[in-house]
């Protein structure tokens, strides 16, 4: 008598069902941390525009003459903006306080951005 012994070639599904939950596994520890990083990057960028803006009103003070308490407009410093725009590009639809000069720049986030609850004022830091 002959028995045939050979096996098919392939995983089984004990063996497809350990890899799923390894990946799902790794899916969940990993995705709180992209929301995580993600809001970082967002409020370092509104970082970045707050410079920006403050540069801006500083060399706008300069080349007017201008001083500690003299207040200018979106359309004074717009040249001294990249694209001459005021308001930077928006990242989650904040808006941008320019201030006295002497008086760093804010914004105004309606989202919360890492320890910034909605409608928080955001300084330069």
């Amino acid at each position: 008598m002959n028995f045939n012994t050979h096996r098919a070639g392939g995983f089984t599904l004990v063996e497809i069902m350990i890899v799923v939950a390894i990946i799902g596994l790794l899916a969940a520890m990993a995705i709180p941390n992209i929301a995580k990083n993600r809001e970082i990057a967002q409020l370092r960028a509104i970082e970045n525009n707050l410079r920006v803006i403050e540069n801006a009103k500083d060399t706008w003070a300069l080349e007017n003459r201008k001083g500690t308490g003299d207040i200018p407009g979106p359309t004074d410093i717009a040249p001294y903006l990249n694209k001459n725009v005021f308001p930077p590009s928006l990242v989650v639809g904040e808006t941008y306080n320019i201030n006295p000069v002497g008086t760093p720049a804010t914004a105004t986030t309606p989202v919360k951005l890492g320890t910034y609850a909605p409608n928080s004022v955001i300084a330069m830091p």
